[in-house]
Formats: C-alpha cells, structure tokens, sequence
C-alpha cells in the first residue's frame, strides 16, 4: 500500500483498532478493543477520547521493532553489527540503504498515520468536544502528538510535506515543505500543547505541561545545530536561550526528580511495578501483560543488543538471560568513553556475568588445566555458579594470556590478552577467548543490558512488556547544559553537567560489584525451563576487571568537574581522535560523550551525530564498517513509495522531479 493510501487508510484502521476507556484506570491503554468503529464516532466525546487513546498506542511504534535500533543506533560510534546482519546496511550504508529500505518507509508511514489522527482531534475537538473538564487536555495531546511526530520525521527526512487538516478523501499532491519551516510548526505546536496539558496527568502514562516542555528544550536544541547553519543563524542564540528556559521549567518547577540510583531506571521488577513511575520519567511508550492491546509486536527492543551464551557449554537460553538477536555489538568506544573505575553507568548499563543454567552440559575439567588431578573430568562449574566471565580490562594488563585462562572454570572473554595493543574501534584484540580469524567472535561482546525483559510469558517470546522511555530528566539537564556550552557559558553548564555526573559517581559504601537488570526479577518465572535449579546473583566484574579490591575504595575521586578547563584538558574525551581543537568544538564532542555515558543505547544516537554534523568524523573514528558520506547521511531518503504515489498538477512526476524532492545525493 502506498503511503498516500495509508495516510487516508489510517483513520479506518484507527477507528477499528479504537481503545475506549471507561474508567480512570492506573493503566489507560489496558482496555478493551471496540472494533464497531467509523470516522463518525470521532464527531462524539466519546470517540474523540478513543482517538486520542489510539494515539498513545502509536508511542509504542518507536520500541516495536527493527526500525527502533536501525534507525536510531546503527553506523554510530556506540554500536557496530553483532552476530546478526539481518540490517547491516544502516551500519555500513552501504547501497542496500537506499530510498526502498523498508524500514525508512515504516517510519514516514506510521508518523504520517499518527499525524492524521492528530489533526482529526485538533479539528474536532473544538467542534464536537463540548465544554467538558478534559477538553484542553485532549486538544493538547492532539498537538503534542502532532510535533511529536514531524520532530521524528525532521532529524530523520529533514523538510518534510507539512499536512495539517485531516484527511476525508484521497489526497495525491502534498509539495515539501523546508526543514525550517517544519522546525516553525513543530515549535508552534509543543508550545500550543504546552498551554493546555495539565501539570499533572489524570492517568498513569498521560502527557503532561512538563513532556511538552522537554521536548520544547530539546527541539531548539536541536534547531541550533551545525546541520541547520545554513538558516539557523537568525535564532541560534534565541533557540539557545529557549532550550535553557524550558529546561530549566521542568528541572525547577515539575515534579520530576532523578532517581537516587540510576540502576533504578533498569531495575524492572514487574510488570507496571516501581522502575516504571520513577519521578524522573518525563514520558515513556506503556507497555504491559494486557495481550488484547500490546499491539502487533509489543516492547521488542530486549531483543537486540544480547550477546550469544546460549550455544556455550553449561548455558542455554532462558528468560532471565534473554534471547540473543545480538544485532548491536557495543565498540570499543562504547567502553572506553567511561571511567570504568568511578563511573557506576557502565556496571549498571551492561551484562558482564552470567551463571549456569545448564548443569548437566558443562565442560569438564582436562588433565592439562584441573587444579588438582581428582578433579580431572569433573564439570567445571555446576548450577547456579559462574559460567561465563566477561573481563573488561585495559590494554597492557599483563595478567591473561589465550592459555592461562584455561585453568579459570568459567568461560572467560578477556578484552585484552597480555601483549595486546589498544584497538580504537573494531573487534580485534577483544574479547580472545576466541580466535580473531574465527567469524563467530562478533557473537561474543559486552551486552547492553538496560532493556533486558524477564517479564515475558515464555522463553521463546520476543514481547516485551516494560516501558519504553522516551524522555528522562537526566537528558534534560544535558540539554540545559549544552545549550550554556554552546553559547560559550561553559561555566553555566557546569552544575547541570555535575547533577548528572554525581549521581553516577559511585556513593560512599555502595557495593560495586553489584549489578540489576531486568531479568534477574523474574528468576522464578514458572515457564523458565531452568528455575527450579538457577539461583542468580546480581553481580559484574568490577574488581576483576579493574585489578582491584574493595579496600582501595575509599581513596577513588568522584565523577564532578570543577571547572571548565577539566573538560578542555580531559585526556580520556577522545579529541583527537575526531579532530577537536578548539574550546567549542571540545565542549560539543564532551557533551556527545555525555551523552552516552549516560543515555547509551536510548534510541537517539543517530539523530545527535546528524544534527551536530559529527557523524562521520565520529562513526569513521570508532565503528569498523560504518563509512557515512557528509553530503548524504545527516540525512535518511525520502521513501520511494512517497515519491511514486505523489502528483503535481494532476501528473504523476517525473524522474527528474522525484530526484528534485529527495534528499542530497541519494
């Protein structure tokens, strides 16, 4: 179906789709479907409610399938491809990315769809609504929705078609509009939606003033960025100014605070339990264990940053572990761009242990390795102890070899044997524990691990049920403080920067070596076929992985910059790596690695590295394979299904006036 044809199909499929809600449930999406539905009940309160309900669902969109990480995680310098190529190409761009990749047309075609329904609630609303208590309300989330969904589209596509009035016939003309005039309305938008959504939601998951106002900061952000300075010039220091404001609004003057431990984010202990209503969510897409609504493919993003264990001796699948697409291996910069040592995001965003699960498959002791010769064919570990160690040390670390590991009883993946040289980017020199020339090494990596869903109903199911976030204070704050950065008040970001940076930073007594994710709550699952003999510990390798004890604790410095020239001089911020010489330009690379020691993984990578034009230096400098252009791939094309479905005066267009639409060199 074409995209025209799906912007028009979308109302009726919205309506047949429609979630009524009866009551002011914890869970307003958890309902029941009503099926008998037409544009006509969204000339009613009743139905215009339903939309709006239906709207909700479109959040989940951005966590349900391989346009969640392809799009957003792909051919960046956090991830590179694991042992699955199934999407290799948004990694690579390489030729198979291209204007008929599915997955670009998916996205244009479901923010199009949402935006549809957006213009319906916006438009009839005042007509049909009456003068009910949630009449501001709706008429907010409707705009909300709307910017929401063109912001998607613009650090995607760039300028995009602006539709703005709902679509009651089939529509065939739709000219581009520019980049600065989509930025105009998605602005014009959040702060219209801003006006009218309440400071606090009627319902758990509901859009609040405080959402509208955070993606405000975040839209001038983004407007003041290097890929927008051929027109940005005019407002860059007002788009500044205002990301400041509305940052500070929601830092100041919300109810939103950051969670005490930032393993609180990830400690998902049940469906709808604790993690999911932390003061610090400023908006997530609602999932949950209702199946009538979870949608098509429910939360799949657990899905794919999980290494290979399964196929190892002693291991096999479970829930608690996960299952492993292993699409996103995390590069070396994704390691090296945190201090490993005081930085508590790195132990509490990834999976350096595992347990064995499978007791009776575990290798046995040879007579070269045993410890003693009694225990020469014995199992190496049994059930519930350690199977598989991840080592995360330094290059020069003389304590490992490929043969001295062998007398250790896990299954040990060391990043650097004695004798290996730093490796920037790539796999080579990491993880040994297989050879380099072996193709299955790219299975075998350090697991992104703040997604990980033990909530799911058996082994095999890919639906995830926990929360997607979609903004957290943590981001509002680094907003705040680049926006200071980039007006050159470096001073001023500081404390933003600070409050971010402190929470990380390891508390006085806190147990290091502690690790939580989102499988280890559900080690009693009934349908895991290993509970009954797996008793997991929430553990890293913190100590090992460092050279260290506990007793050295105490005399380790925090995370807190005290002035500007600590960022400036910084040796561990890789300027050089990606060409950064002066204080600006430092700042701006500073704040990306900021970033991602705090938002890695989140489904926006992408996006920073295309707006602040750092892409290839960056991806170039740290990902084996990706090898973006600058004069294309700040930019996705524009889906060829648009362009062969669209009019201009009546005529379908012309090869030359396709090309005269899409986006440069694509």
């Amino acid at each position: 179906m074409n995209s025209i044809s799906k912007l028009l199909y979308s109302i009726i499929v919205l309506a047949g789709c429609m979630i009524l809600p009866s009551s002011c449930t914890k869970d307003f999406l958890k309902e029941d479907l009503v099926t008998s539905r037409s544009t006509q009940d969204f000339e009613t309160p009743e139905g215009l409610d339903g939309l709006v309900t239906g709207m909700y669902q479109s959040l989940r969109f951005h966590f349900n399938y391989e346009w969640a990480y392809s799009t957003t995680n792909y051919g960046v310098d956090e991830f590179c491809v694991g042992g699955d190529r199934t999407m290799q190409m948004w990694n690579s761009y390489d030729a198979n990315l291209n204007s008929q990749t599915g997955d670009i047309t998916s996205v244009w075609n479901n923010m199009y769809g949402n935006i549809n329904s957006a213009n319906i609630v916006i438009e009839n609303v005042p007509l049909y609504y009456g003068d009910g208590a949630n009449k501001n309300t709706r008429m907010g989330e409707g705009y909300f929705m709307r910017a929401f969904d063109y912001f998607k589209l613009v650090k995607q596509f760039g300028g995009v078609p602006l539709k703005l009035t709902q679509s009651t016939s089939l529509q065939f003309e739709f000219p581009r509009n520019t980049a600065q005039e989509v930025y105009d309305q998605i602005i014009s938008d959040f702060t219209t939606a801003y006006g009218l959504l309440p400071a606090a939601p009627a319902e758990t998951g509901r859009i609040t003033k405080w959402a509208a106002a955070h993606f405000l900061a975040k839209v001038y952000l983004y407007r003041a960025s290097e890929l927008y300075s051929d027109w940005n010039g005019a407002t860059k220091q007002s788009d500044l100014e205002n990301a400041i404001k509305y940052a500070d609004d929601v830092i100041n003057n919300s109810p939103h605070r950051l969670a005490d431990n930032f393993s609180d984010l990830w400690n998902y202990t049940a469906v709808n339990g604790p993690n999911e209503t932390l003061p610090e969510i400023i908006l997530s897409a609602q999932f949950s264990d209702n199946t009538t609504t979870q949608g098509r493919y429910g939360n799949q993003v657990h899905l794919y940053y999980p290494s290979v264990y399964q196929n190892m001796a002693g291991m096999q699948r479970d829930i608690p572990g996960d299952r492993e697409f292993q699409r996103l291996r995390s590069t070396n910069y994704a390691l090296d761009v945190y201090d490993r040592v005081n930085d508590s995001r790195f132990w509490k965003s990834f999976k350096t242990r595992y347990l064995c699960n499978r007791p009776a498959s575990a290798p046995a002791w040879t007579a070269q390795y045993a410890p003693t010769p009694a225990l020469v064919g014995q199992p190496k570990f049994a059930g519930g102890q350690e199977s598989i160690l991840y080592i995360v040390n330094n290059a020069g670390d003389s304590r490992y070899t490929a043969d001295n590991i062998n007398y250790r009883a896990p299954h040990m993946f060391v990043r650097y044997f004695s004798g290996q040289s730093e490796s920037l980017k790539g796999i080579h020199g990491n993880f040994g524990y297989i050879s380099t020339t072996d193709p299955t090494v790219v299975s075998r990596f350090v697991a992104l691990s703040k997604f990980m869903d033990g909530s799911r109903a058996d082994v095999a199911n890919q639906f995830g049920r926990r929360d997607g976030i979609l903004a957290r204070l943590a981001e509002t704050y680094l907003i705040a403080a680049e926006a200071y950065g980039r007006l050159g008040q470096y001073d001023r970001a500081l404390p933003y920067i600070n409050k971010v940076r402190d929470r990380a930073s390891y508390k006085e007594g806190e147990d290091r070596s502690a690790y939580v994710d989102g499988g280890v709550a559900y080690k009693n699952n009934a349908a895991a076929n290993t509970a009954a003999f797996v008793s997991y510990s929430d553990k890293n390798t913190y100590y090992e992985s460092n050279n260290m004890t506990a007793t050295t604790e105490s005399s380790l410095p925090n995370l807190h910059i005290n002035s500007a020239n600590d960022i400036f001089n910084s040796t561990r911020e890789f300027y050089d790596k990606v060409g950064a010489s002066s204080d600006a330009d430092k700042f701006l690379h500073f704040i990306l690695n900021e970033r991602s020691r705090e938002l890695m993984g989140e489904l926006m990578r992408w996006e920073d590295l295309a707006r602040s034009k750092t892409l290839v230096a960056r991806a170039t400098a740290f990902n084996d394979e990706a090898q973006p252009l600058e004069n294309k791939h700040n930019l996705r094309p524009i889906p060829q299904s648009f362009l062969d479905a669209i009019k201009k005066d009546g005529k379908a267009l012309t090869p030359d006036e396709k090309q005269a639409i899409q986006n440069p060199n694509w």
